[in-house]
């Protein structure tokens, strides 16, 4: 008896594991797709027109000495000399120091730039001259990397308070910042320096006001003097004055052989009458 369940396990036992086996686990919950945060779904911010220069300081607006910042970024020692020479540094600096939502903007073109110029220009302008040509590259007005297509056109600079009133043309296009005096077109290549009050950017050319490239008018000529009479002129006007003389005492004296005539008539005439 004890055999025959033995047996009957023995033969039971497969199918029962086979069974067990066969049975798939419970399908584990599926999981809700994450939803994506709103920082993924901001647009992305706005490419700056102009790209950073290599040699840019780092931007802080603790300390705003634009000499430093220039002689930092390299390449600009003429126009440092120049700021310096015709004092427009001071005005620069007060200005930056008294305005406070304004701000200034400066276009700063590198040496190779002003090598471009011809020789000895800057010398042959007058002093007034000089110091309109550098307070044509500063804006009185805090201008963003980003901003420039934002400007109106014509577009003021420090030099429009002269009697010229210099201005300059500013477009903006995909990537690139192009501004022109009328006489240079110059091209902005890159950020120096930029905070919420003060920025500097690099440009490829000096910005030439176009009275400056005009052609100066030519000076009236010197009034000439009368020639000296010849020797032959002098005795020729002499001549003619000894003949005006002699005609002249010509006439009084027939004038007064007329008038002698004249008086002896009427003498005869007084006695043949009285007679």
């Amino acid at each position: 008896m004890k055999q025959a369940i033995f047996f009957s396990l023995l033969l039971f036992a497969p199918i029962f594991f086979t069974t067990i086996s066969a049975q798939s686990p419970a399908a584990s919950p599926k999981k809700s797709p994450a939803k994506p945060s709103p920082a993924s779904l901001a647009p992305a911010p706005a490419k700056p027109l102009v790209p950073s220069l290599p040699q840019s300081p780092s931007s802080d607006s603790s300390g705003q000495d634009i000499i430093k910042i220039l002689r930092k970024a390299k390449s600009f020692n003429t126009l440092i000399r120049l700021l310096k020479t015709t004092q427009i540094i001071n005005q620069v600096n007060a200005q930056l120091v008294t305005t406070k939502n304004g701000g200034l903007t400066i276009l700063a073109p590198d040496d190779g730039a002003f090598s471009q110029l011809k020789a000895g220009y800057f010398n042959s302008l007058d002093g007034r001259q000089q110091k309109e040509l550098i307070q044509f590259h500063v804006l009185p007005q805090y201008v963003s990397s980003s901003n420039f297509d934002a400007l109106s056109n014509p577009v003021l600079t420090l030099a429009s308070d002269s009697p010229k009133g210099y201005q300059i043309n500013v477009t903006a296009y995909g990537n690139s910042v192009n501004i022109s005096t009328g006489a240079v077109n110059a091209t902005l290549t890159g950020i120096v320096y930029s905070d919420k009050t003060l920025a500097i950017y690099h440009v490829d050319k000096v910005l030439v006001p176009l009275d400056f490239s005009k052609p100066k008018s030519p000076a009236p000529a010197p009034t000439l003097a009368n020639a000296p009479k010849s020797d032959k002129d002098n005795s020729s006007d002499e001549d003619g004055d000894d003949q005006g003389a002699k005609k002249a005492t010509s006439g009084a004296i027939k004038l007064i052989s007329v008038q002698g005539t004249m008086l002896m008539s009427l003498g005869i005439a007084f006695v043949a009458a009285v007679l």
